[in-house]
């Protein structure tokens, strides 16, 4: 079962294959858009969809080591700079359809809204630190920071995990609504719990 995993994830068609799985949701929301099938408050729908999608795709990506490490399937981690960097292209998606559809891109009022509500300026900050590091996920990137302050760089995705889910936690309070964050909450836990223990074993060993 693994050697024929390996090889179905080191096919030619596997990359292209997750292209078109990460374009997937975006392409439904443009529909539903489109096709007025958003609900009575289309806006709000698409902005909190992009939301959702990005700590979906955020997860994903911190789970391709330790899903990488439990399988011994190593071929997992030529898709985690994908996910990151569509994780990235949603969370801007996000940031756009909110500045554009919610403020009506004033840049005056969108400043006051981020320094008013904790949860604009959480979901701001999480964009902030993400941005370094899509512009870093390039070969050339890597060379140029070399491998230990390109990787020192990259642990900041743990900050940014966070921050995405006080965002989110924060968004739902409103609405007394901590069901799906709960939800979320429970699986960063596991992720950022695993990498603790991990780095606990090798400090002991």
């Amino acid at each position: 079962m693994k050697p024929a995993l390996t090889r179905a994830l080191l096919h030619p068609a596997a990359k292209p294959l997750l292209f078109l799985l990460c374009l997937a949701p975006l392409a439904w929301l443009v529909y539903g858009a489109a096709a007025h099938q958003l609900g009575a408050n289309p806006a709000e729908a698409l902005i909190r969809r992009l939301g959702d999608w990005t700590l979906r795709g955020l997860w994903l990506t911190l789970a391709i080591t330790p899903l990488r490490e439990l399988t011994g399937l190593a071929a997992l981690a030529r898709f985690r700079r994908m996910l990151g960097v569509f994780t990235f292209a949603y969370a801007s998606l996000h940031l756009l359809a909110y500045g554009w559809l919610d403020m009506g891109l004033a840049l005056d009022d969108i400043a006051r809204d981020i320094a008013k509500r904790p949860f604009i300026l959480m979901g701001f900050a999480a964009w902030a630190l993400m941005l370094p590091l899509a512009a870093t996920s390039f070969n050339r990137a890597i060379k140029a920071l070399g491998a230990k302050r390109w990787q020192a760089l990259h642990k900041a995705v743990y900050a940014v995990s966070v921050i995405a889910l006080l965002h989110f936690i924060w968004m739902r309070a409103g609405k007394n609504n901590f069901a799906e964050p709960a939800v979320y909450g429970a699986i960063l836990a596991l992720l950022l719990g695993w990498r603790m223990l991990r780095q606990l074993r090798r400090r002991g060993g």
